[in-house]
């Protein structure tokens, strides 16, 4: 993904910020917040505040802006539509190839996002599903002389290794115009590399949220817990009615790490985690262990966990969230934590999001509730008037819009109307999001380099699945971190 140069750095020096099925560890989802230490601490409280409020209809924002012709677009643009908030080149006889790794309902509502491309300017873009990890799809590509014109790559750590290797091109002056215009600073410095602009955050994800079977809930007399310790009361409450606790997705690693990073968040507080992030401290420092041991409360407990944890490494991430809404009200589990992304896989049950599944704010371990974003940025890979058009559109209110409405999609940009939502919940989240600014932060696993934070059956994924059998052994987990840490970041600490 990235070398150690490449750190991400705070919001206020170089604002650093869930992927697929893995469904988007945006995406990965999500989310960054490099900020600055109290505002980060206050966002993260308001910004669960705000995923606590009960579900009321939040109102659309600007959706009827006036066609704004960015700098490198062409005037004459086929935009067709009156509400088009970007002009864009037309660009008939162009070919364009975008690969990502998004699979199912995510891939097919990125497709149509692509099709009002080819309706506004007559190119043609065919999508090009990746492998995981897409840097070394791309590395193949590239090496065989096909490299994709766009890509969307789910890490920070990712996009600099292709600015490093010289493969990924700056974005224009229309891409870059999109961006002062709809995103926040934090997003924006998130994309650039050494300052310079290579990335434009497409899709985002809160991933501080666990959803839950409302009708478990119903029926065990369970509230929704505000605090680590109400969550293991919640938990509790939910086992005595009958119905294990969790789900969890262990065969997906990155699951794991999501787990961790709210955990250690809110325990240890913003400024470690950065330097955790940055490999500044040690896997083996104590700020780890408490986190850890924390974790095992949940899944050393073999009945609280769906399977067992022996049970839940067998499980992916889809089915880790549609064994929670299937089977009335004996389902498999009670809870499933993970981002907004979950929604898609609730999709392909039976239960209806905001009534049968419900969601409540990562309870707070420590002094506040923690912020963890994710997020998915277009890249250009083959530069062309065609290819910085894609991105200038990817980059709008426009494209973004048209994925809200499809459902189990968010995005850090800031001018999608709310009314876009398809839900009431997605609003909330979608609207937390936004309110947040700068003041969050970035998955921490996406920003280490490939070979700790991004590859299946290595590194933290490895690690954190060998703990997850067996919790126990905190300070052999630290060990293998901090030995697979070491040799990703190029044995500096």
């Amino acid at each position: 993904m990235r070398s150690t140069s490449g750190t991400i750095r705070t919001v206020r020096s170089a604002r650093s910020i869930t992927r697929n099925t893995r469904t988007s560890r945006t995406s990965r989802p999500t989310r960054t917040g490099r900020t600055t230490r109290s505002s980060a601490r206050l966002a993260a409280v308001a910004v669960a505040g705000a995923l606590a409020l009960s579900l009321t209809a939040c109102g659309g924002s600007d959706d009827d802006k006036k066609a704004d012709a960015s700098p490198g677009s062409s005037a004459g643009g086929g935009d067709g539509g009156s509400g088009a908030t970007v002009t864009l080149p037309r660009l008939d006889g162009a070919s364009l190839e975008v690969a990502a790794v998004w699979t199912g309902a995510e891939q097919a509502n990125f497709k149509k996002v692509l099709a009002e491309f080819t309706r506004r300017t007559g190119a043609k873009v065919t999508f090009v599903p990746a492998q995981d990890p897409i840097i070394n799809f791309l590395g193949s590509k590239i090496a065989g002389g096909q490299p994709p014109d766009v890509a969307l790559l789910p890490q920070p750590g990712a996009v600099r290794q292709a600015v490093e290797k010289k493969w990924a091109k700056p974005l224009g002056a229309g891409a870059q115009a999109q961006l002062a215009k709809n995103y926040s600073q934090g997003w924006q410095d998130i994309g650039k590399v050494d300052g310079k602009q290579y990335a434009a955050y497409y899709k985002a994800a809160n991933k501080s949220l666990i959803w839950y079977n409302a009708k478990v809930f119903e029926n065990a007399g369970a509230g929704e817990p505000k605090t680590w310790k109400d969550l293991l009361a919640t938990a509790q409450t939910v086992y005595d009615s009958g119905v294990t606790p969790f789900s969890v997705g262990g065969a997906d690693g990155w699951t794991l790490t999501d787990w961790f990073e709210n955990v250690y968040l809110s325990q240890a507080g913003p400024e470690k985690y950065d330097q955790l992030a940055q490999h500044r401290i040690k896997w083996t420092d104590p700020s780890v262990r408490q986190a850890l041991t924390t974790l095992a409360q949940i899944w050393s407990r073999k009945d609280y966990v769906a399977g067992g944890p022996s049970g839940a490494l067998q499980v992916e991430f889809p089915a880790s969230v549609t064994q929670t809404f299937t089977g009335g009200d004996q389902p498999k589990a009670a809870m499933v934590y993970e981002g907004d992304f979950a929604q898609v896989n609730i999709g392909e049950t039976k239960a209806k999001v905001g009534t049968d599944a419900k969601v409540f704010p990562f309870p707070a371990v420590g002094a506040s509730a923690p912020v963890v974003s994710g997020g998915d940025a277009a890249v250009i890979f083959k530069d062309s008037k065609a290819a910085q058009a894609l991105v200038t559109f990817l980059a709008s209110s426009d494209a973004a819009t048209v994925q809200a409405k499809l459902g189990g999609y968010l995005s850090p940009n800031r001018n999608v109307p709310e009314s876009a939502y398809p839900n009431d919940v997605q609003r909330k989240i979608a609207k937390a999001l936004v309110a947040s600014g700068d003041d969050f932060r970035f998955d921490m696993s996406d920003q280490a380099p490939q070979a700790f934070g991004g590859t299946p059956g290595k590194g933290e994924w490895k690690d954190l699945q060998d703990f997850l059998k067996n919790p126990s052994d905190v300070a052999g987990a630290q060990a293998k971190l901090e030995k697979d840490a070491a040799a990703a970041y190029g044995g500096g600490s």
